[in-house]
């Protein structure tokens, strides 16, 4: 049985992050000079990070998600998801990526047992795109959705963070993405991760977004999987694919949150914006599963009601969501 909180949520969704490392530089992710590099041996071994997965499974986790920084940057990933795959009990396998290498790899990750992919995706525009990622060649994305699509993956889900000014003018050029392709194209709140002044100015609410979609078509909303994220679905009447809205800025979905998280280098966290301080190494190091599945336990049964990034009693400090698995 999943663990629950003190709020009676279920939580049976696990974010592991294998790498804090990318080869972009996404202006809401990282400093355009990137970050401070773990050591290697700071960083978890895939036997470790198979143990954390196993354990996870144990006490009723049910959807892994593979994250970075970026995954495919880690070389034998796909021996490793494959691994992951086939621990008993585990429902869905999926992992997050910026697609940059997914044009050679899709076929091995989709043998290696993944469902669905993640893709981010901030602009159809060559220059726009060069100028979020600092380094991006948009080709090399569209080549690898092509070849996930080509590999049959179940999901293939589009993740556009939307900035007003820089890329929000491209929302109906991605609602027009899931017309006749069975995609999944998801806006995502900007988030203020790395606290940069004036962040508000580039956030661009989920409400906003709907209603300018709404004008263009004709939405109706669609039901959730038990096992999904945040987003709330439409789909376009008579369309392939469905748009999703994930607004942790002006309407948090707190209250129907089943993840954690664990860090590239071992640290879990109940939630994207909590301090992280309880480290699973002690116990890989010291080969106690046992223990190991009780901390899991512990910080899944004590999440916090809700982020209070917004309010102004919080003390968030910043952080690289390449950093935490975001």
């Amino acid at each position: 049985m999943s663990p629950s909180d003190i709020y009676g949520r279920k939580i049976n969704y696990l974010r592991l992050s294998v790498t804090d490392r990318c080869n972009l530089r996404c202006t809401y992710c990282m400093p355009a000079s990137g970050i401070k590099k773990r050591a290697h041996s700071d960083i978890l071994s895939y036997e470790q990070l198979h143990r954390i997965a196993e354990a996870a499974v144990a006490i009723g986790v049910e959807k892994i998600r593979i994250t970075g920084g970026e995954p495919l940057v880690r070389k034998g990933m796909p021996g490793f998801l494959a691994g992951l795959k086939r621990i008993p009990g585990l429902k869905k396998l999926v992992l997050t990526t910026n697609g940059v290498f997914l044009g050679s790899m899709a076929g091995e990750l989709r043998d290696a047992g993944v469902e669905s992919v993640n893709i981010s995706l901030d602009s159809l525009r060559p220059e726009v795109f060069s100028r979020i990622t600092r380094r991006g060649d948009l080709s090399k994305v569209l080549e690898g959705i092509a070849a996930a699509e080509h590999a049959g993956f179940e999901h293939i889900k589009l993740n556009m963070v939307v900035m007003r000014g820089v890329n929000d003018a491209e929302v109906l050029d991605f609602a027009a993405l899931t017309l006749d392709r069975p995609l999944k194209v998801r806006f995502i709140e900007y988030m203020p991760t790395l606290k940069e002044r004036n962040w508000q100015s580039f956030m661009v609410p989920g409400d906003e977004l709907l209603s300018r979609l709404s004008k263009r078509y004709p939405l109706r909303k669609v039901t959730n999987d038990a096992l999904d994220g945040p987003a709330v679905y439409y789909r376009i009447d008579g369309a392939a694919g469905t748009l999703g809205f994930i607004t942790p800025m002006s309407s948090h979905f707190c209250q129907n949150c089943n993840r954690i998280r664990v860090t590239s280098s071992g640290t879990v966290k109940s939630c994207l914006f909590d301090d992280g301080k309880t480290s699973l190494k002690p116990y890989l190091e010291n080969g106690d599963d046992a223990g190991l599945r009780e901390t899991l336990r512990q910080v899944a049964g004590t999440k916090p009601h809700r982020h209070m990034f917004m309010s102004r009693e919080a003390d968030n400090h910043s952080f690289t969501m390449s950093q935490i698995g975001g």
